[in-house]
C-alpha cells in the first residue's frame, strides 16, 4: 500500500502515518515514530529481561538463600511461560483485540517486575519471574502483530521491523553489560527495578498512540489446540532448560521431553480437524512461513550458543574479567545496531529471501573463523569475528520476520507473528542445551568450545543452503 501524504492512525488496521522522501522511499512521520517507539521499547524491555539478571545470579542467590543448583529457576521460571504461551496469546490478540492484550501484558509485566524487585523469599522472587514470563508472552506477539498491522507491507514495514530487530538484539546485549554494572553499584534488585520503570513508561504512552485491531468475526478460541500446544511447548522448554543445567542423563528430562513432543504431535492432529484452528495448517505449508521460521530458529539457537561458549572461553581460558567480557559483547551490540540500520534497505533492494540466505551464510562463515582462537590469545579475533557474525545474525532476524509476515492477511498477523516469536523463544532455549553442553562436558574446555563452534558453523551454513533452495523463485518474500 503506497502512502503519499501524512495521515493519522484513526482506527483498526489503518496504515501508519508516513511520507515519501525525495528518492521515492517510505519515510516515517512524527506520529509513526512515536508508535514505533512504544512498540520497540516494549520489545527492548523484554529482551533486556532475558539477560540483565544473568550476571546478578550469584548475588541474588546469596541474598535470597537460593543455592547454586536452584539458581537455574531464576531463568527457567521466566522461560517457561514466556515461550509456552506465545502462540495462545498471539491468536487471542487476533480474536479479542491486540491493543487490549498488549496493555494487559504490560500491566502484568510491570507488576511482576515490582514483585521480583521487592522479593523477600525464593518463592516470591520466582513467582515474580514466572509472571514476568507470562506478561512477556502477551507483549511480544501482540506488539509484533500491532507493528505488522499498523505499518503496511513494503518499505514501511521493512523499516519498522529493522528497527525492532535491532533493538531486540541491543536489548539482549545491553542487558549483559548493564546487569554487571548495576549489580556491582546498586545491587541485584536494581536490575528488576529498571524493568518496572520501563513498563511504567510504555504503559503510560501506549493507550493514546496505539490503534485497536482484531478480526471482524465473532471470537472463537480453539481450546483443545491451545491446551496441547501450550502444554507441549511448556514441557519441551522445561526439558531443554533443565538439560542445560544437568545434561540429558536424567529420566525426568527425557520423560518431559517425550511428553512435550507427544503433545505437539497431538496438536497437529487437533488442528487438522478443528473448525477454528489456533494455527492454520495451510499457513504452515506456505513456503515463506515454513522456511522463514526455520531461518529464525537456526539463527537464534546457533548465535545464542556462540555467545554462551565464547563467554566461557574468554573468562575460563583467557582469564578475562566479567567487565572485559561484557565490553567485547558491548562492541558486538554496537556492530549489530549498525547492521540493523542497513538491513531494511538491503531487503528493499534484494528481497527478504536473498538477505536471509546471505545473512545466514555470513553468520556461519564468521563463526567458522572463530576456530582460529588459541589458548593464549584470541580476544581480538573473538571481538571481530563475533561482531561480524552478529551483524549477519541481525540481518537474518529482520529478514526472517519480513519473510514470514509478508503476504499474510491482517486477520492472521497475530498468528504469523506468534509463530515468529515462538520460533525466537524456542531458538534461544534449545541452542545451549543441545550444543553448549558439549563445551562443558569434555575433558578440555577449549577443545569443547572449538567442537561446538565447528558444529554451529556447519549447521548455519547447511540451513542457509536449504532455505535458499526452499525459497527459490520468491525474490521478495
Amino acid at each position: 500500500m503506497a502512502i503519499d501524504t501524512q495521515t493519522t492512525i484513526t482506527g483498526p488496521d489503518t496504515a501508519a502515518p508516513s511520507s515519501r522522501d525525495s528518492s521515492g522511499g517510505a519515510r516515517l512521520s512524527g506520529r509513526a515514530r512515536l508508535v514505533l517507539f512504544v512498540l520497540c521499547a516494549a520489545q527492548f524491555m523484554v529482551a533486556l529481561d532475558f539477560s540483565v539478571l544473568n550476571v546478578a545470579l550469584p548475588a541474588l542467590g546469596k541474598d535470597l538463600g537460593l543455592n547454586q543448583s536452584a539458581l537455574q529457576w531464576a531463568v527457567t521460571a521466566f522461560a517457561l511461560p514466556s515461550g509456552g504461551f506465545l502462540l495462545l496469546f498471539g491468536r487471542a490478540a487476533d480474536l479479542f483485540g491486540r491493543k487490549k492484550l498488549f496493555l494487559t501484558g504490560l500491566a502484568v509485566f510491570g507488576a511482576a517486575s515490582l514483585l521480583a524487585t521487592l522479593a523477600w523469599s525464593p518463592a516470591s522472587f520466582l513467582t515474580g519471574r514466572a509472571l514476568q514470563g507470562l506478561g512477556a508472552a502477551v507483549i511480544v506477539p501482540t506488539g509484533m502483530s500491532l507493528l505488522t498491522t499498523t505499518f503496511p507491507e513494503g518499505p514501511l514495514r521493512d523499516k519498522a521491523l529493522g528497527i525492532s530487530g535491532t533493538l531486540l538484539s541491543l536489548g539482549y546485549t545491553t542487558g549483559m553489560v548493564l546487569g554487571g554494572v548495576m549489580t556491582d553499584t546498586l545491587g541485584w534488585r536494581s536490575t528488576m527495578g529498571l524493568l518496572v520503570a520501563f513498563a511504567a513508561i510504555v504503559l503510560a504512552l501506549a493507550p493514546g498512540l496505539l490503534p485497536e485491531s482484531r478480526t471482524p468475526e465473532r471470537p472463537r478460541l480453539d481450546v483443545p489446540g491451545a491446551v496441547t500446544v501450550t502444554g507441549g511447548l511448556l514441557a519441551v522448554i522445561y526439558a531443554l532448560s533443565t538439560a542445560a543445567q544437568r545434561g540429558f542423563g536424567g529420566a525426568d528430562v527425557w520423560g518431559t521431553l517425550l511428553a512435550g513432543l507427544a503433545l505437539l504431535a497431538a496438536f497437529v492432529v487437533v488442528e487438522s480437524k478443528a473448525q477454528a484452528p489456533l494455527v492454520s495448517l495451510p499457513m504452515l505449508k506456505r513456503r515463506t512461513v515454513a522456511w522463514g521460521n526455520l531461518g529464525g530458529l537456526v539463527t537464534f539457537s546457533m548465535m545464542s550458543t556462540v555467545v554462551f561458549v565464547l563467554t566461557l572461553y574468554l573468562q575460563e581460558t583467557l582469564g578475562l574479567s566479567s567487565f572485559e567480557t561484557g565490553l567485547i559483547f558491548g562492541i558486538q551490540g554496537v556492530a549489530s545496531a549498525l547492521a540493523g540500520s542497513y538491513a531494511a534497505k538491503l531487503i528493499g533492494r534484494f528481497g527478504s529471501r536473498r538477505v536471509l540466505v546471505a545473512s545466514l551464510l555470513g553468520q556461519g562463515l564468521f563463526v567458522g573463523a572463530l576456530l582460529g582462537l588459541g589458548t593464549d590469545s584470541g580476544a581480538l579475533l573473538a571481538t571481530v569475528a563475533v561482531s561480524l557474525a552478529s551483524m549477519c545474525h541481525l540481518g537474518a532476524i529482520i529478514s526472517y520476520g519480513v519473510t514470514v509476515t509478508s503476504g499474510v492477511p491482517n486477520e492472521e498477523q497475530g498468528l504469523a507473528t506468534g509463530l515468529v516469536t515462538t520460533t525466537q523463544q524456542v531458538g534461544l532455549t534449545v541452542g545451549i542445551p543441545l550444543l553448549g553442553v558439549l563445551a562443558t562436558t569434555q575433558a578440555s574446555l577449549f577443545d569443547g568450545v572449538r567442537t561446538v563452534l565447528a558444529i554451529d558453523a556447519v549447521i548455519v551454513i547447511a540451513a542457509a543452503t536449504l532455505i535458499g533452495l526452499g525459497l527459490r523463485g520468491r525474490a521478495r518474500a
